[in-house]
């Protein structure tokens, strides 16, 4: 069977630079666009949600992290369905549900429903992301074109991020807070129609079955984990529930190991771990989403909680921070055929924990103009960084556990990210007081970039340079 990164279509689907089908980068742009949108968009709205319908801080955090609780859950159960049954037809399985759920999450009457959507939203996102980055695989062969492409495929994320803040500001101002899911509808129609046109079907290895046992034991252990972070700010770190909680997080990791080594057909190969560049691009893939994540979300809280501000504005306050992610990530992809992925992930780790670090020593009542280096380092740190980590974990993994390594890579970012919203509302809601709980979440933030930063010298490849001629 013929795979989809072959010659396919004609004049408009076509990059006049490659001569490769535009269809796929669309369309999976488009897909993680809407994904990531989902995260970003609701830290501003997120405040006003919890008043309108009446819930405490840790519901704020439920409302936020129930979304990457299954998204990170599930998103090797996406990784492995789409090897088994076709990398393409599971992203439209994924577009499609994602887009019932935000409509689900736009009606939602109370909390309880409220969360029960962005679950199944949850679930959606993790069969759109590990497909996406297999169909680019798949469409663009050569190391240049899907350095481009997953540079294009990073950018989303920064452009998403962006918007994010503004757009859901914006929304919450005018329309109301339910808009900020009903926006998905219409991005998410036109996704699953490019792709079911233009975008050809994926190679199916159906002698590759699901590994059930391991999606639950993963699954128990993102829950687990987010729970007990979740809940640790209103309990304490010594409450009983939360202590067992704890051990039986770590079980949970346990016993997915040991069934990945004792399965024939393990949903995750213990011997991809093996692999110095994938393990440790995918760590510093936690690590940089915990930082972030665990930044925009804290910073949201204190610009509306702290300094009054409406939805809108804290939109425009957080925005030096996400606009650096737009281009950063397609400016590192054009530097790394020069420089290799190694000096930008390290760079941009090192940028990101200066800036961190410098909201943590701004003080307890800083100025606003203080506060804007920071945040843009942050920003353009954690996107300059994502195409080499994302370059390096897909190089690494062979061909058919391409989507098993997308799941890989984006399962632990989704991780940090849980870990970093819930540790921050946590770590709000224990301290005394409200911007020391702030100032520590910072002060930790920089601490994971700065791990992030010594992994990248040990784990990212410097580039084999071509052997120079007599002639040169």
């Amino acid at each position: 069977m013929m795979r989809s990164g072959g010659p396919q279509g004609c004049g408009p689907d076509r990059s006049a630079a490659s001569g490769r089908p535009l269809a796929p980068l669309l369309a999976v742009c488009a897909g993680y666009f809407m994904v990531i949108l989902d995260v970003t968009v609701i830290n501003v709205a997120v405040p006003v949600m919890g008043r309108d319908l009446s819930t405490s801080l840790t519901g704020i955090q439920w409302i936020t992290n129930s979304y990457t609780l299954i998204f990170a859950g599930l998103l090797l159960t996406g990784g492995a369905l789409g090897d088994r049954l076709g990398n393409r037809r599971i992203f439209c399985t994924g577009v499609a549900v994602f887009t019932v759920a935000s409509a689900g999450c736009g009606l939602a009457p109370s909390t309880g429903t409220l969360v029960a959507a962005r679950l199944l939203e949850g679930l959606g996102a993790a069969l759109i992301v590990p497909p996406s980055l297999a169909l680019l695989q798949e469409a663009y062969p050569s190391p240049v074109e899907r350095s481009r492409a997953f540079g294009l495929w990073g950018s989303m994320a920064g452009i998403a991020a962006s918007a994010g803040p503004l757009l859901g500001g914006l929304l919450v101002t005018t329309v109301g807070w339910r808009w900020v899911f009903f926006i998905n509808l219409p991005v998410g129609c036109a996704c699953l129609l490019l792709t079911l046109r233009r975008v050809p079907a994926s190679v199916r290895r159906t002698d590759r079955p699901v590994d059930w046992p391991a999606q639950c034991a993963i699954i128990a252990m993102v829950a687990l984990l987010t729970a007990v972070l979740n809940e640790a700010g209103r309990r304490g770190w010594a409450d009983p529930l939360i202590l067992t909680g704890a051990g039986l997080c770590v079980l949970a990791a346990a016993a997915f190991v040991l069934r990945e080594h004792l399965a024939r057909t393990p949903v995750l190969p213990l011997r991809l771990l093996r692999s110095r560049p994938m393990s440790g691009a995918a760590t510093i893939g936690m690590l940089f989403n915990f930082a972030f994540y665990g930044m925009v979300f804290t910073a949201s809280l204190y610009f509306q909680h702290q300094r009054g501000l409406t939805a809108l504005r804290t939109g425009l306050a957080l925005f030096p921070a996400v606009a650096m992610t737009m281009f950063a990530s397609v400016l590192s992809g054009r530097l790394a055929r020069r420089t290799g992925h190694r000096p930008l992930v390290v760079t941009g780790m090192l940028l990101g924990a200066a800036g961190l670090a410098g909201w943590a020593a701004a003080g307890p009542n800083p100025d606003y103009a203080l506060l804007v280096a920071p945040m843009m380092a942050a920003g353009f740190g954690t996107s300059f960084a994502l195409t080499g980590s994302t370059t390096t974990v897909m190089a690494a993994a062979p061909d058919e556990f391409s989507g098993t390594a997308s799941a890989l890579f984006n399962t632990t970012r989704q991780i940090g990210s849980a870990a970093g919203v819930a540790l921050g509302g946590s770590l709000l809601a224990a301290a005394g007081n409200f911007t020391a709980g702030l100032r520590t979440s910072m002060a930790i933030g920089a601490a994971a970039y700065l791990t992030a930063a010594a992994l990248a010298l040990f784990c990212i490849p410097i580039p084999q340079k071509a052997p120079r001629h007599a002639t040169d």
